[in-house]
């Protein structure tokens, strides 16, 4: 963080927040606009485009499938089952489900099912559905009555089990939304969501333009930028009460970890700590982790 790291609420160094979150601003978060070609939009106000799709057309696996139908959510065209595994009991939920949702179930031959099937094992079950619409970072940033925010961001993860493993973590763990890069990172594919059990259908998912920039944004709405870093002199466990304030747990992506722009726009800079030989963890077991930490501490 060029050099120099914020150390949490007691001792937060120059530039520190006011107890309300603010920085200074003239205005409220995101009312600055001086850059900006076109109207600014407020944060209440209905989106004029079409919202924009994450993937997730075509789900595979069978928990993943099984979540589908009963998150309804979105529309699930079609199932396709193996016409080997007709009648098979072990996938009567999701005949029954598919049934009363009043979905068709089309039962195609093994090859041509794996033949579709873009993940390594579809296990037989594939879903045909309406793409996942993404959610507006404003929405992230907007504050419910008696809600205090938990944003996981993952700054590039490009493979797609491990992005789908990440989503599972944090809808276990109760997090509110996960924040994608736009370009250079993975987003929903079957592979990601077979990955994540079921978890894309539960988890609000925002992909913005650039991660820095949606990392300033929620530094200015009085969210804690934290980030995870092999290198960092800070534990995990010592975030203390700043784990239980408004949070966003920054991932970095495989092998590179945080960029630069990244890093320099986190608050605390902490690290999982390796008692062992082995360096680091896979970036979906430190999500586990830190979404699990990070939840320790927060009530409900």
């Amino acid at each position: 963080m060029s050099g120099q790291r914020r150390s949490g609420p007691s001792g937060r160094g120059g530039g520190g927040r006011r107890p309300n979150g603010a920085r200074g601003r003239s205005g409220p978060p995101g009312s600055r606009g001086a850059a900006r070609t076109g109207a600014v939009r407020r944060d209440g106000e209905a989106r004029a485009s079409k919202p924009k799709s994450l993937g997730g057309g075509q789900i595979e696996g069978r928990q993943a499938v099984r979540e589908l139908l009963i998150a309804q959510r979105r529309k699930v065209h079609e199932i396709w089952i193996s016409s080997e595994l007709e009648g098979d009991e072990a996938l009567d939920g999701i005949v029954g489900l598919a049934r009363s949702n009043r979905v068709p179930v089309v039962y195609v031959a093994r090859r041509r099912l794996e033949a579709e099937a873009r993940s390594e094992a579809p296990q037989g079950v594939l879903a045909k559905a309406a793409e996942l619409s993404e959610i507006d970072l404003a929405q992230v940033l907007r504050r419910r009555p008696g809600t205090v925010p938990f944003v996981v961001a993952v700054d590039g993860v490009t493979d797609p089990g491990n992005l789908g493993a990440i989503l599972r973590s944090c809808e276990g763990a109760g997090v509110d939304a996960v924040v994608l890069p736009r370009h250079r990172a993975v987003h929903v594919t079957p592979t990601v969501a077979k990955a994540a059990a079921g978890a894309v259908e539960h988890v609000p998912i925002a992909v913005v333009p650039g991660l820095p920039a949606a990392l300033s944004r929620m530094r200015d709405a009085g969210i804690w930028v934290v980030g995870l870093d092999d290198a960092a002199d800070r534990s995990l466990f010592e975030l203390g009460d700043l784990a239980a304030e408004a949070v966003c747990v920054v991932l970095g992506a495989e092998g590179a970890g945080l960029s630069r722009l990244v890093r320099e726009r986190c608050d605390v800079i902490c690290a999982i700590p390796m008692l062992g030989r082995v360096e680091s963890l896979n970036v979906s077991a430190a999500a586990a982790l830190a979404a699990y930490e990070i939840r320790r501490h927060r009530p409900g």
